[in-house]
Parts: C-alpha cells; sequence; structure tokens
C-alpha cells in the first residue's frame, strides 16, 4: 500500500451549500492536507494530524496552494475541441456551419485519437479531472475517447451521438445501427476500469421517435448507464420541435414518451422549460446541465439557478465545450456567477465550487466516487493557485475569508491558475511539468 500527504489549504465543501450557508457546509484547513492510499482518500484534516496518522506517507506539499476535488465538467462535446470559439452563429446555423463539418473528419480514427489526446491534456491542465462527453456517430470516436482516458486513469463518461434526420450525408445513422452501435460500445466500455457509458441522442430535431425509442430500450435494458441529451437550449430549437412533434405536450414529452426520462438523465441547458416539464424533470430525478458560456456564447437565454435550485432541481455545470467559449472550470463558474447576477441572485463562492464539483458529480449519479474529498472517494484533487497572475495576487491579498480569497481567482483565473492536477492519486499535471 502506497500512502501520499498532498498538502496546502483545504476547502471541503461537504454538503449543498444551496440548502444552508456557505460556512455550515464547509470545513476549510488554513494547514490541510489529504491522505491519499492507492488512489482513494484516507482522510481529509489538518496537517498535523495527518502526519501523525501517516509519518511514512510520501509528502507533496502545495504551500499556499487551494486543494480541492477535481473539478467535473457534467456536458462537452470533445470532437468541438478545435472549433471552440467560431465566430457568431445562432445554434442551428453554428451547427451547420462548424459543428457538423469537423464532426465529419471522426470517421478517421487517427484524427479522433488526436483530438481525444489534446483535449484530455486541456481538462487536466485546467484541473478538470471528470467529464461527461458526446461523442460522433462514429464509433472510433468513442474508442478513442475512452483510450485516452484510461491511459490517464480518469473517470470519464461519454457515448456515440446518434443521429437519424436532419444532418449531412455522412453524420446520419438509423434506428437499428444506432441501438447495436451503441450496445457493442457500451457492452466493451461500461463499468470498464473508471469509464461509464452514456447513452447519447443528439437531440429531438436528430432523432426519429424509431431511433428515440430503441435508446429507450436500450437503457431500460442498462438501467445503471447515464443518458444525455439536449433540451430547451433555445427558443427556435423549441419552436422546430413543435413543428416536429404537434403530438407532443412539450420538448421533454419527445424524451418522455420515449422512455428517456428518469434518474441518471442529464439535460443540456433546459433554460426555457414549460412548468409541466420543470415538474417533471425534478419528480424523475433528472439533471438539469447549466451550460453559462455557452448559453451567453450563442445567445440562448439565462439558466435560472436560484429557481431550479429552489424547485429542488439536481443541477450540474458545464462547459459544453465547444458551444462554450472556454475549457476552464474556473472560467465557467465566473459565468454563472455573471448570469446569477443578470437574473436577481448572486451565487456565493462555495456555490460555484459545489456545483463545479460535487453537483456535477451528483447528476452524473457519482456523488461518493467523485467532486468529493470524503473518506473512500476517488482522489481526484485539483490545487489551485490564488495568486496564479499579478491583478489575482493583489486583490487576494487584501482577503479576510479563504472566500474572499478564492472568488478573485474564480472571476479572474484560467489554467495559470492550476498548481497540479491529481488522477486516482498520481499527480498528472504541474506547471513544471510542461
Amino acid at each position: 500500500m502506497t500512502q501520499t500527504l498532498i498538502l496546502g489549504q483545504v476547502l471541503d465543501i461537504h454538503s449543498d451549500p444551496f440548502g444552508s450557508t456557505p460556512d455550515a457546509a464547509s470545513r476549510f484547513d488554513a494547514h490541510g492536507g489529504v491522505l491519499v492510499e492507492d488512489g482513494r482518500i484516507l482522510a481529509t484534516g489538518p496537517a498535523d494530524e495527518l502526519r501523525s496518522r501517516a509519518p511514512r506517507a510520501t509528502v507533496e506539499d502545495h504551500g499556499q496552494g487551494l486543494i480541492l476535488p477535481g473539478f467535473v465538467d457534467a456536458h462537452v462535446h470533445y470532437p468541438q475541441t478545435a472549433i471552440i470559439a467560431s465566430w457568431g452563429k445562432r445554434l442551428i446555423d453554428w451547427l451547420n456551419t462548424y459543428t457538423f463539418p469537423e464532426e465529419m473528419r471522426f470517421g478517421d480514427p487517427a484524427y479522433a485519437d488526436e483530438i481525444a489526446e489534446r483535449y484530455l491534456d486541456l481538462l487536466i491542465a485546467n484541473g478538470t479531472t471528470t467529464a461527461c462527453s458526446f461523442c460522433t456517430i462514429h464509433p472510433a470516436s468513442v474508442e478513442a475517447f475512452f483510450i485516452a482516458a484510461e491511459r490517464r486513469g480518469m473517470a470519464v463518461a461519454a457515448g456515440k451521438t446518434c443521429m437519424d434526420r436532419n444532418a449531412p450525408d455522412g453524420l446520419r445513422d438509423d434506428a437499428r445501427s444506432a441501438y447495436d452501435d451503441s450496445a457493442a460500445l457500451l457492452a466493451r466500455w461500461h463499468g470498464r476500469g473508471r469509464a461509464r457509458y452514456v447513452i447519447t441522442p443528439r437531440f429531438t430535431p436528430t432523432s426519429t421517435p424509431a431511433q428515440l425509442e430503441a435508446l429507450g430500450a436500450l437503457w431500460a435494458e442498462n438501467p445503471d448507464c447515464l443518458m444525455q441529451t439536449h433540451l430547451s437550449e433555445q427558443l427556435d430549437e423549441i419552436a422546430w420541435v413543435k413543428e416536429l412533434h404537434p403530438e407532443a405536450r412539450d420538448y421533454l414529452d419527445t424524451y418522455e414518451a420515449h422512455g428517456l426520462l428518469r434518474e441518471g438523465a442529464l439535460f443540456g441547458h433546459a433554460i426555457h422549460l414549460e412548468d409541466r416539464e420543470r415538474d417533471r424533470l425534478r419528480d424523475a430525478g433528472a439533471a438539469l446541465i447549466h451550460c453559462p458560456t455557452s448559453n451567453a456564447f450563442i445567445g440562448s437565454g439565462l439558466f435560472g439557478m436560484a429557481r431550479a435550485k429552489a424547485e429542488g432541481q439536481i443541477v450540474g455545470l458545464a462547459t459544453d465545450t465547444g458551444g462554450g467559449s472556454s475549457f476552464s472550470m474556473l472560467r465557467t463558474m465566473a459565468a454563472a456567477y455573471e448570469i446569477g447576477q443578470l437574473t436577481g441572485t448572486p451565487l456565493h463562492p462555495a456555490e460555484l465550487i459545489w456545483l463545479a464539483t460535487a453537483g456535477s458529480a451528483a447528476s452524473m449519479r457519482a456523488p461518493d466516487r467523485i467532486g468529493t474529498l470524503a473518506p473512500g472517494s476517488d482522489a481526484d484533487l485539483v490545487v489551485l493557485d490564488l495568486a496564479s497572475t499579478p491583478a489575482i495576487a493583489q486583490r487576494a491579498g487584501r482577503a479576510e475569508t479563504i472566500w474572499d480569497a478564492v472568488f478573485p481567482t474564480i472571476m479572474m483565473g484560467d489554467d495559470r491558475a492550476t498548481a497540479a492536477t491529481y488522477v486516482a492519486g498520481r499527480k498528472l499535471f504541474s506547471p513544471h511539468r510542461g
């Protein structure tokens, strides 16, 4: 058994701060540590206590670095890595102009391998240790992502994106092949190491009822998988769904009618919801995934975090690469704060960090393994430099509380704030490693 003691400032947000107060939901040790054994967290607490408990542990001391759970990005499109920050389109135009042509390239396994490697390196450099990703219709794109993640020991979730209408030639499958390809990939990868399979219809406009029905059947046969898709991102998208499905009560009904609504469903965006949809999402135990940089970049609208949490919705946070404009969960937290201000409810730093860690982990039905510093959980950690730039350092220098100290990094930080990233207890990134 190998023990490592990782020292620094430790901020453990152990319960949902939306339901209590930031201080009641968290524990802060200015001289703390995380004791790791064979990839799992044994204990979190004051440094002196942990030194006494494990006198032979290898010590990695990060000084004033702030130790948090590794960030969990609950909705991404890794195949869009190379087209991030493409100019000025609404959702449907953006898909046709940028996304679909780029996704066509993933028919080449070598290209899929290249982008998967690049994407996961970018994640680790930004302190993100878990992502839930859409792939493309090509099984090779799923293989590439899981293989690259397995090489790094990362806990990831992903699935073949299924589309059988309203997509270009070369990016369409059909109901049968969507089921068969997904079932084969699921059998190969789900539960292998830290990998989890996600059944993945892109969204209702690109999946016929027959395909949604087939994927709902596959999910019923494999209920421990996740399911991810998009819901109510833009108003013109909702109008399109109503044209395609005049029989449906609302957008959500197009999924619900085919067995794609229950616990373990992750609905990206979910901005413009009707009252019935809100009630059903909460009652079903599905998750809403807030994608603030994407919602602003593509002009989708303002997600109502305060209302969602007050209703008892499960909410995760995500970059939505590459509709989102950053790979950084720090930048994503900053955008969530800004959107909270625009909707009249600014979010506290504890709430932002919780969304980017435990909240997203809960949306992925893995709250006891990722996004937490609890004993027994996987030792996925990020260490933040709270003085990573002169502007951040001068503001943090006036801090009187840990919240004052961390908030400038949330609002102005980027990959320069990542002092180290650990995956299953193994340091995969620090600035000195390049």
